[in-house]
């Protein structure tokens, strides 16, 4: 079964949708299942992604933000001592990326007991909330009188006899 799906009349038509083309385009690619990862919302608008990173020592982490991209990179800083006759803990490099909608922002991160947390709040701008709009008008039982209209009316000056 073919599940490609041709994205070409999106970029021939769409202009500004670039951000969502290239999601889409991800989101079809296969999936990367390491390091295994939760992601929790712990507010209205707060989020927590915990990662498992075993074996992992903060300087061997980074965790970097960009403008709505979450970006999480492993590199183990040497080879591990022993001679695996089985290694499932698997403690190879790694790059995990999150997209992040407008306005959220990393607000920590922590490593502990093998589990890395990333905190997440959305902080949206005063002038991007919506505010209420006050009407003007007459307050209720003052309502104006509406005044006729004024007719118009030629004034014919009257001539004296001299």
């Amino acid at each position: 079964m073919n599940t490609a799906l041709d994205l070409a009349p999106l970029w021939r038509s769409g202009i500004g949708f670039d951000s969502l083309i290239d999601m889409l385009n991800e989101a079809m690619q296969p999936v990367a299942t390491y390091p295994p990862y939760n992601i929790e919302k712990t507010g209205e608008d707060a989020y927590r992604i915990t990662l498992v990173v075993a074996g992992f020592k903060p300087n061997e982490l980074s965790v970097t933000s960009e403008p709505n991209l979450l970006t999480v990179v492993g590199q183990p800083a040497g080879e591990p001592d022993g001679q695996f006759l089985y290694q499932g803990l698997k403690r190879g490099a790694f790059e995990r990326r999150f997209r992040l909608a407008d306005y959220v922002k990393v607000t920590g991160a922590r490593l502990n007991d093998g589990l890395l947390t990333v905190e997440l709040a959305r902080e949206v701008p005063e002038a991007m909330k919506p505010r209420r709009i006050e009407i003007a008008g007459t307050p209720q039982g003052e309502q104006k009188q509406l005044e006729k209209p004024q007719q118009f009316e030629p004034q014919v000056e009257e001539k004296k006899a001299a």
